[in-house]
């Protein structure tokens, strides 16, 4: 070997010089082959030999043989099909040149003179028997891999790939194998174990009766005995329940028949020629002129409350009340739950035969008036569909409006004689009723937008006029356009935003609307010019959330002072409060009598006298006191 080849060794005695493959230098006593990897592909797999150089004189062609690990592996066939194998690459890799320099290169590895050369030779010679070795491991596989893809049972797919064959053939292997393991089987035994095997049926015995022995001790109430041991007689089972439906009365005028007083007694007879000797007032109001807030509150200071008159006038809730305008005498009435009206006079003494009750209705009486044409009649509605006028001349209770298939909620009249009324329906309908006319029928059923309507109220002074309250909605209607298929109002009033309660025109001029609602707010509006808009003066807070059983709460004008209103309150102690129309309080009605709610408030139209419903009716005088108890629960 050269001195520039030593030295290369010597610096590096890894680094192998690359030649090309059957390449042979003359002036080297040592063959070399090229290192550089040859790649060798047979389907997907891939082998790297190393070829490196070695001695001809230590090897032989007919001595390469296969590693001893392949033959113990393989068979007898395989290993002699490797050996042949073998050889052929062995031919074809080493040259014939390199058969003829092999004593060269023997006498050069043995010269002592180059020992580097030779620790050198042997690691390259060691290096060569491994990468043999490699590349006979890795052609045995192959081979390997060829035989196993021209297994028997694959020829069928002659076509695929080796990859693919290998891989149809590892899963018919697994599926074999989970066949051999008769896991179907095992599972059918175990569900047969599972369904024969049932929870043990525990038998509680049952304790054996002592005959001669006390017995358990027992309640006699549940034996149905007395402590004695005797048998109590059987209950008689209850009766059963029957729906609460009233039947209505009979069409047709109604005698007047007290229910607590004696018929043919002189008392009675007396009170009937009291009520029907009970003329109309001299004067109107709308003739007087107002007076000061000064003087009225003066006025309203003296009236007191006091329980020296306390009167139970129904027997259920009341619904509804109305003042006498009489100068002389303080009459009322009530209308109750239950159909009733009360007539009560509270100068009468002693005060229990001044309160007489009639029945002239099934259902509640929503509303009373007493005519403005002749006061000795009292009109009641009620919600069983009728409308009758007591007449107290004749002691007998007329119809003069029946609608069985409609309930009624209020009304009002039209005209001052009496003769012409207009009723609210409970549905949002409206009659217009004419007591001129013969039979019970109505003129006319004008439809509206209304869902329900509350109250009904005309104008004092254009009585063409009228206004309705609704569920949230108060219309204003003019009578001469009122149209059987709908009619439109003149005007809405929109500003409210919960449950209206009710609406009213000023008693003596009209010019002011009172309403109330439930969004705890009394509003009073401009009516003294009726045009398509009503504007909103002033809004008053007061709480008006009565809840489920009270009455709700109805702001009515003073006949005497028009531009004040009364209503009941919430607050406590119990009171009865007056607002002046500009918001301001003018006086509180309460005291220690006074411990309920009064929901429904009334003023006599020419006296000061107040009247005041809920558990108690209140009337107050300036020059006498009393308090008139009842029963309301709505």
């Amino acid at each position: 070997m050269s001195g520039s080849g030593a030295a290369a060794e010597k610096a590096d005695p890894r680094q192998r010089p690359q030649m090309k493959v059957n390449e042979y230098k003359e002036n080297q006593n040592i063959a070399y082959v090229s290192l550089k990897p040859v790649q060798t592909t047979v389907s997907i797999k891939t082998a790297t030999v190393y070829l490196t150089p070695f001695s001809l004189s230590n090897y032989q062609l007919d001595q390469l043989m296969c590693p001893k690990s392949l033959l113990e592996k393989n068979s007898n066939n395989e290993v002699a099909c490797k050996k042949t194998k073998i050889k052929k690459t062995c031919r074809r890799i080493i040259p014939p040149k390199m058969k003829t320099t092999s004593s060269k290169a023997e006498s050069t590895l043995q010269n002592p003179s180059s020992a580097v050369h030779t620790e050198s030779n042997k690691l390259q010679h060691e290096r060569t028997t491994d990468a043999m070795n490699l590349g006979v491991d890795m052609e045995s596989s192959q081979d390997g891999d060829s035989d196993e893809d021209t297994t028997p049972g694959l020829d069928d797919f002659s076509g695929l790939s080796p990859y693919e064959r290998k891989r149809l053939k590892n899963i018919s292997e697994n599926a074999n194998f989970f066949a051999s393991l008769q896991l179907s089987e095992s599972a059918a035994r175990l569900r047969e174990m599972i369904k024969k095997r049932q929870p043990p049926i525990s038998k509680r015995k049952k304790p054996k009766k002592r005959e001669n022995g006390i017995g358990c001790r027992r309640s006699m109430r549940l034996l149905k005995a007395d402590p004695s041991g005797v048998l109590l007689p059987a209950t008689p089972a209850p009766p059963a329940l029957v729906a609460d439906e009233t039947p209505l009365l009979p069409p047709g005028p109604l005698e007047m028949t007290s229910e607590n007083q004696d018929d043919n007694s002189e008392g009675f007879k007396g009170f009937l020629r009291t009520w029907a000797g009970m003329s109309k007032p001299s004067s109107k109001n709308t003739e007087k002129e107002l007076s000061s807030i000064k003087s009225y509150k003066a006025n309203l200071n003296g009236m007191v409350i006091s329980e020296d008159t306390v009167y139970k006038v129904t027997t259920g809730p009341i619904f509804s009340m109305a003042l006498h305008p009489s100068e002389t005498r303080t009459l009322v009435a009530v209308g109750a739950k239950f159909g009733q009206v009360g007539l009560c006079d509270l100068t009468q003494q002693p005060k229990e035969d001044g309160v007489y009750v009639f029945h002239p209705h099934s259902q509640p009486v929503s509303c009373l008036y007493f005519s403005p044409a002749n006061p000795a009649h009292i009109l009641s509605l009620s919600y069983d569909g009728t409308l009758r006028c007591g007449d107290f001349s004749r002691a007998v209770f007329e119809e003069v409006y029946r609608n069985e298939r409609s309930s009624f909620s209020s009304f009002d009249f039209l005209a001052e004689d009496a003769s012409t009324l207009i009723v609210g329906h409970w549905d949002g309908k409206m009659s217009l009723v004419d007591r001129r006319t013969p039979g019970t029928s109505y003129e006319k059923l004008i439809g509206s937008s209304m869902g329900k309507i509350r109250t009904v109220h005309v104008h004092p002074v254009h009585r063409q006029y009228f206004i309705t309250a609704g569920l949230r909605d108060i219309h204003i209607y003019d009578a001469r356009h009122l149209n059987c298929r709908g009619s439109q109002p003149l005007i809405s009033l929109t500003e409210h935003t919960k449950s209206i309660a009710s609406a009213y025109f000023s008693p003596l001029t009209g010019n002011r609307v009172v309403t109330t609602c439930a969004d705890c707010n009394l509003r009073i509006f401009d009516s003294s010019c009726i045009s398509s808009n009503i504007p909103l003066l002033t809004t008053i807070r007061h709480n008006t959330f009565t809840g489920r059983w009270l009455t709700r709460f109805q702001a009515m004008w003073d006949p005497k002072q028009e531009d004040c209103i009364i209503v009941g309150s919430m607050a406590r102690p119990r009171r009865i409060e007056i607002f002046h129309e500009t918001g301001k309080r003018v006086h509180s009605f309460g005291g220690e009598c006074l411990v309920s709610v009064c929901s429904i408030n009334a003023m006599h139209p020419t006296r000061y006298i107040l009247a005041g419903v809920w558990n108690e009716y209140l009337f107050l005088d300036s020059h006498w006191k009393g308090a008139w108890k009842g029963n309301l629960t709505q």
